[in-house]
């Protein structure tokens, strides 16, 4: 689930849509003499994206700077910048003042400059700027949708050029040129079940694609964050995934957040399994289904990137340390309960097994499940055996202040 506001509980949604899959839930200078390098050729495997969230810079004080600091920045390709909104079948801005009116300080910018009063653009797109400086090759997308602004798509894709037209004037707009290149597509869930329920049809996903690469064209980057239910006749079936494929650079299939505490007396389980294990809640809920499932309908591996979460899902109330056990309820988390960034478990409820390709802790009474540089690790083995585009990840302010998470998936 890529979610800008925490707070939603998933369970509200569980009793409208009964085949909800979890919560959803994505570089130097030239000389007189010698031109400037251009940004590497990315071969498949290579790729690693990241999200960045647009309100983390307020009570997680996650900032741009944070991604140069914690090492981060050398390490990605390609950053998600979430969320845009969408509504009235546009693109629009999500929150204006994060984005570019908010006047950092010196000691937060990525530069060490401070903003000035009059400066034309501030905020996190400006911050941007100064991170692509110090990374020539980083690319930067500006990603719409998510859990919570998904339910505009449906009007968007009744006049899937004007929606395209609308995107492309808010990310291409002159006040912000260079920060992005391209767009990111967070539909949560196409002729499915997310937050709200769409009924836009099959076709209605390729239809917003395929007008979207026609009017940011072949010099943008065009992808979608997309669902990872892979079991029969679930989000993956509702939408015509495969026909959409020609008109995107990549998919990022949402594989985590297939168990949670949205199913409060569980049974717990690891929310991100990489496979299958004996006592897995439900059949085809784990990467290598949903994976195996994206391949089968005939689309390409280098076009599925491997998505990792930052972040852990528990349970309190439970007695077994096994997955599979009964709780009472969600384990309490910093900012939501059920669940919690990795940077904080790690030492609030280290690791003591793995199970399905992830790992599992049980302290006292909370079950939580994660994924730990060791299991990140396995991961990248996997993408590599598939041959997939790379890896993605929900997101950077869940890993330590020295990226350890982001160091395992290179």
């Amino acid at each position: 689930m890529h979610t800008p506001h925490r707070s939603l509980v998933r369970a509200l949604v569980s009793a409208a849509c009964t085949a909800a899959l979890g919560a959803g839930l994505l570089a130097g200078t030239g000389t007189a003499t010698a031109a400037a390098p251009s940004a590497p050729q990315l071969t498949a495997g290579s790729k690693v994206v990241g999200y960045f969230t647009e309100w983390g810079t307020y009570d997680r004080k996650y900032y741009v700077k944070n991604i140069e600091t914690s090492g981060s920045g050398a390490k990605l390709t390609h950053i998600n910048y979430a969320f845009g909104n969408v509504t009235g079948g546009k693109c629009a801005m999500g929150d204006s003042y994060a984005a570019t009116d908010r006047a950092y300080t010196a000691a937060e910018s990525v530069d060490g400059v401070a903003d000035t009063w009059d400066q034309p653009l501030r905020g996190n797109f400006n911050q941007l700027l100064k991170l692509k400086k110090k990374h020539p090759g980083l690319k930067v997308l500006w990603s719409f949708g998510g859990w919570t602004w998904s339910s505009g798509f449906g009007e968007a894709a009744k006049n899937p050029a004007a929606f395209a037209q609308s995107c492309y004037d808010l990310v291409k707009n002159s006040k912000w040129a260079g920060v992005f290149d391209g767009i990111d597509i967070d539909w949560e869930y196409p002729n499915a079940c997310g937050n709200t329920c769409d009924t836009s049809g099959r076709e209605a996903f390729k239809n917003l694609m395929a007008a979207l690469r026609a009017k940011f064209g072949s010099s943008n980057l065009v992808t979608a964050a997309i669902t990872a239910d892979a079991t029969s006749g679930g989000k993956i079936d509702a939408a015509d995934y495969a026909g959409a494929a020609p008109y995107v650079d990549w998919y990022n299939p949402m594989t985590y957040d297939y168990f949670g505490a949205w199913d409060a007396k569980g049974p717990t389980a690891p929310h991100s399994p990489l496979n299958s294990y004996s006592g897995i809640p439900k059949a085809n809920y784990h990467s290598a289904a949903t994976i195996a499932k994206l391949k089968g309908l005939g689309i390409p591996a280098s076009k599925l990137l491997l998505g990792i979460g930052f972040y852990g899902r528990g349970w309190t109330g439970v007695t077994q340390a096994a997955p599979g056990g009964t709780a009472t309820g969600p384990a309490a988390g910093t900012y939501e309960q059920g669940i919690e960034d990795y940077k904080v478990l790690k030492t609030k409820c280290p690791a003591n097994g793995t199970v399905g390709g992830t790992a599992y802790a049980k302290c006292g009474s909370d079950w939580w499940s994660y994924d730990t540089p060791a299991t990140i690790a396995t991961k990248m083995t996997y993408k590599n055996q598939q041959g997939l585009g790379g890896t993605f990840f929900w997101e950077l302010s869940g890993d330590t202040a020295n990226g350890e998470l982001i160091k395992a998936i290179n």
